[in-house]
């Protein structure tokens, strides 16, 4: 076993150790068996069931379950024998072993008031257990005996619960950490992540400050050549000498301290990345964690089969997303169940097809392309694509005219049909058409996809694709209405620029032809329900998403580009919000939806059947009636929505900023006519937003309005030195003196 923190482990019962040590010991009990059953007398495999079962009879000793300590020594015996080269285990032996862990397994999963059982009304299971394996111990009762008796000794003074001495070795330490706390440290890693990239805006307006002090030292040099000697005595003289002076010891000072702060915001970008991969590499569990019990069920299903099946498992040490593993187990069970059950031969038809009796079933993961990839892969008879076909036509799925004319590929999707099945009779196996539809559900809720090759005669492949983790994924950014919304990679289909002439109108709906398909387009911006698309120019920014269900083109505004998002889950009080399925913050801190691209194909194929699909304009004739776009910057709430309705009702089109570094990246990303400003603002203050808007090349023709609480002479003039086109108190303006200064700068929002 692991070592283990004892104080992780101090509110555990002596129960519940044992149930805890019983799930290890036996799943270690169940690998070597299946390993023995090919190799007998492979002396790492006797050696290591003969550790487990000597172990779990200790823990049973310990906690008071006799029937279990009876069992473990029973099987601890044979396994002695079999190392002495007293007994030769074959398949009967393996069979009665099996049978003796699930009975250790069912016992420590047994309540504690039901315990009693198993001495009483289940004792004959147990006594059936221990007489199956009595024959084989015949020979050797006593020697075995007095070997068992020291290492009994040897294990009471371990003082560890039935833990036999072991050769020291270095084994990592394992606590015992909640998902729930797990989940926390990764988000706190994220905002870290997040919070360690405010620091490069902060460097950068205290360069812009750095450069406002050399232009001032730069000014009063001038000032002191420009003026005439004479008209400056000597103390003026004194005067300007030490206030150039008084400026270079600030550049000095702020020059040594930029230096430092861009040390500490490298060191502390750096510690945020490798916080943030630590946490994330706490949440991945090897491939070979989640996959331990397979072996033993193929082998058993195998049985029950009459066939003989070997699994094996490539990719064991592939570090796997903890909650993907979990919720892997269901579909790759299915997909295991059905390789014996519908893909391999019994031994006569393996030996009439010249294959090997023995079946193998490949369970591989990988990574590829920042994905994880799952393959499950047969070598028995394949799948018999003609009476698939005729399967598909019995059901009344469609007509055999659209049937034939089917590619392989199109034909296989039918087997992911809720209820579809091949097998005319129902076992206890299959039959009853859940399987496959169960799997892509499954894998649908973690974003994953499946698809299926197979040969006839040869096999059947089926191949997974899965995010490597849930926590983050690959998405791709567009701009919709303004803000921006993540697409995740895995519905993407293509993204392409559409020209307009390409669309063309079908009973009523817009298509375009994409791989030799009509593909329907719908404007993104009615799907989120937001104001009508106003995209201009002779292309379109298209998406194409896709599942089994449809495939469409949303027209976005732009195209932003790719990125990793950390996932953080909506506030559940808001229950299931339509079209939209997580949020996530992006480098700059600016918060970004991700969307459910299931939800909204839903969304689209409801609104397509209803015919309420709006068209997507085509020309140019939107762009001359779109409204001027004002921005309103205030960090007072009242004052932006004042100012937000005064403007919309005279028809302008409104977007707000909470501040100046809100209002900046807003400036950057959309279209504007108009910048209202305030100037007492966190982060960026209203006069740093003018001066930058005023110094970049392609925002400087901009107007921007100050509207500002600070009516002194000296307030009005340090606002329209920075560059503003108009400078505005809120303590005179009455509702028609803002509009008519928005209009003398802009004109009427329609004009």
């Amino acid at each position: 076993m692991s070592n283990v923190s004892r104080g992780d482990m101090s509110e555990m019962s002596m129960l519940d150790l044992f149930r805890a040590e019983a799930e290890g010991q036996s799943l270690a009990l169940s690998t070597g068996l299946l390993a023995l059953e090919r190799d007998p007398v492979a002396a790492n495999h006797l050696e290591a069931c003969m550790r487990a079962a000597h172990s779990l009879k200790g823990a049973a000793r310990i906690v008071g379950i006799p029937a279990g300590v009876d069992i473990a020594h029973v099987m601890e015996d044979c396994f002695v024998g079999a190392q002495r080269g007293t007994i030769k285990l074959r398949r009967h032996h393996i069979d009665q072993l099996l049978r003796g862990v699930d009975l250790l397994t069912r016992i420590a999963h047994t309540a504690e008031a039901d315990l009693g059982c198993w001495t009483g009304e289940k004792k004959s299971e147990v006594d059936g257990f221990l007489s199956a394996l009595a024959s084989a111990l015949a020979n050797t009762e006593e020697a075995v005996e007095e070997k068992t008796d020291t290492r009994d000794d040897v294990a009471g003074a371990t003082g560890v619960a039935g833990q036999a001495p072991a050769e020291p070795q270095s084994v990592d330490r394992v606590l015992r950490v909640t998902a729930e706390h797990l989940n926390r440290l990764l988000g706190l890693a994220s905002d870290s992540l997040v919070e360690s990239r405010r620091l490069k805006p902060f460097t950068e307006s205290l360069l812009r400050l750095k450069r406002l002090q050399h232009r001032s030292a730069e000014a009063l040099d001038s000032l002191r050549h420009a003026l005439p000697g004479q008209t400056l005595d000597e103390k003026a003289h004194i005067a300007l000498a030490d206030a150039q002076r008084s400026i270079l010891e600030c550049q000095q000072f702020l020059s040594q301290r930029l230096g430092e702060l861009e040390t500490f915001d490298r060191r502390a970008t750096q510690l945020s990345h490798r916080l943030y991969d630590e946490a994330l590499a706490c949440r991945m569990r090897p491939f070979a964690d989640g996959v331990q019990a397979f072996p033993r069920m193929l082998r058993d299903l195998g049985r029950t089969l009459g066939k003989q099946v070997r699994l094996e498992v490539v990719g064991e040490a592939v570090q796997v997303d903890r909650d993907i593993l979990q919720k892997l187990d269901a579909p790759l069970g299915h997909l295991l169940r059905n390789a014996v059950d519908h893909g391999v031969e019994t031994p006569n038809e393996r030996r009439a097809a010249d294959k090997p009796v023995e079946a193998v079933v490949q369970l591989e993961a990988r990574h590829s392309a920042g994905q994880l990839q799952i393959v499950v892969a047969d070598d028995g008879r394949g799948i018999d694509l003609d009476k698939l076909r005729a399967t598909v036509i019995a059901r009344k799925l469609t007509n055999a005219e659209t049937v034939d004319k089917l590619s392989e590929a199109e034909l296989l999707e039918f087997l992911f049909l809720p209820g579809f099945t091949m097998r005319e009779v129902v076992t206890d196996v299959s039959g009853r058409g859940v399987g496959l539809d169960v799997v892509q559900t499954m894998l649908k809720q973690v974003r994953g996809t499946i698809r299926v090759s197979s040969q006839l005669g040869k096999g059947t492949r089926f191949q997974l694709q899965l995010p490597l983790t849930l926590s983050v994924i690959r998405a791709l950014l567009v701009e919709i209405g303004g803000e921006p919304y993540a697409f995740p990679l895995a519905y993407i289909v293509r993204t392409l620029t559409l020209p307009k002439d390409k669309i063309e109108s079908l009973e009523g709906r817009q298509h375009f032809r994409f791989d030799g398909q009509q593909i329907g387009i719908v404007s993104a911006y009615q799907i989120l329900e937001r104001d009508e698309s106003k995209i201009t120019g002779d292309e379109l920014p298209v998406v194409v998403v896709g599942d089994h269900t449809g495939t469409y083109g949303l027209v976005v505004d732009r195209f932003l580009g790719s990125c990793e998002l950390v996932v953080q889950p909506l506030d559940p009080r808001l229950g299931k919000i339509k079209d939209l399925a997580a949020g996530s913050l992006m480098e700059d801190g600016t918060p970004v939806l991700i969307v459910d691209v299931e939800d909204m194909i839903r969304s689209v194929g409801k609104l397509a059947a209803t015919s309420h699909l709006n068209k997507v304009e085509r020309g140019v004739a939107a762009e001359e009636k779109q409204r001027k776009r004002v921005l309103v910057v205030d960090d007072s709430l009242t004052v932006r929505e004042l100012e937000r309705k005064l403007l919309g009702n005279r028809g302008y089109d409104v977007e707000i900023a909470v501040d100046g570094m809100d209002g900046w990246n807003a400036v950057r990303t959309g279209h504007f006519n108009l910048v209202v400003t305030d100037i007492d603002m966190p982060r960026m203050d209203g006069i740093e937003l003018v001066t930058l808007i005023k110094k970049d090349p392609q925002l400087k023709s901009l107007p921007v309005m100050v509207v500002s609480y600070k009516d002194r002479e000296e307030d009005r003039s340090r606002g329209l030195a920075a560059g503003a086109d108009y400078y505005l108190t809120k303590g005179s303006f009455h509702d028609e003196t803002l509009l008519q200064a928005v209009a003398d700068l802009i004109g009427d929002a329609d004009a």
